[in-house]
């Protein structure tokens, strides 16, 4: 997937402050969970996808569109690393009026990003 941004904590504050848009914001998820598509095909090759990813998504859903997607993403953090966007960037979420689908959607990629961050080490 060329042309993706650097995964950096700049990065993670322009998806919750919706600099990124949608369609890269979901690419970023996709690369991190192993989706790899045929640039010539259009195909999407799943080899490097976990088994439990790949068997409810053969292609690489839209997080920030679809409810169930976004609640396996949510379920897929490890509990210590569920609060990072506060603990690691002060994030202090949204106001209530702020409060839609959409914007919870693009902070649960956000937090899961941030996770992957932590997991294998990503330093920016």
């Amino acid at each position: 997937m060329p042309d993706l941004p650097s995964l950096t904590t700049a990065t993670i504050w322009a998806i919750l402050k919706d600099e990124l848009d949608d369609g890269t914001a979901n690419r970023l998820v996709w690369r991190c969970l192993g989706y790899q598509q045929n640039e010539t095909t259009g195909e999407w090759d799943t080899s490097s996808v976990a088994l439990d990813w790949k068997e409810v998504y053969p292609e690489p859903p839209d997080f920030i569109e679809n409810r169930p997607p976004t609640v396996k993403l949510t379920r897929s953090i490890p509990a210590a690393n569920k609060q990072l966007l506060k603990e690691k960037l002060g994030f202090q979420g949204y106001t209530v009026s702020e409060l839609v689908p959409r914007k919870t959607r693009r902070a649960t990629i956000a937090n899961w990003l941030l996770s992957y961050m932590q997991i294998h080490a990503i330093a920016d």
